[in-house]
């Protein structure tokens, strides 16, 4: 018999009455993360069975546009990086980094 650790991270939505996330919080026991507020959740999962992606994309009714902006873009970054690290695929993670300061330069989340 294996001994294998399992892990568990929580997310937790309270919704308006129009089912409209207004609260999210995430808890990570292992990472010491209690009840963590955030602004908006991107989750992605891969079915093997099915070779498709799901996705939870969740934010809360208010988040600011402008805070939502960089989150894509930060996100962006660290696709590209992930991407690197489970493929070795420098070309085609440096052609990402690419799109990634291409975004920030037309949505002006470059710091002069």
């Amino acid at each position: 018999m294996s001994n294998t650790i399992k892990s568990e991270i929580k997310f937790n939505i309270e919704l308006d009455e129009n089912r409209v996330p207004e609260k999210l919080t995430w808890s990570a026991q292992d990472g010491g993360v209690v009840a963590e507020e955030a602004k908006a959740i991107m989750l992605s999962i891969w079915d093997s069975k099915a070779q498709e992606t799901m996705r939870i994309d969740l934010w809360t009714k208010d988040m600011p546009v402008d805070e939502m902006k960089i989150f894509f873009h930060q996100t962006l970054v660290a696709m590209a990086d992930t991407f690197k690290r489970a493929t070795d695929d420098e070309k085609m993670s440096d052609t990402m980094k690419d799109f990634c300061d291409y975004f920030a330069e037309k949505l002006e989340l470059t710091k002069q």
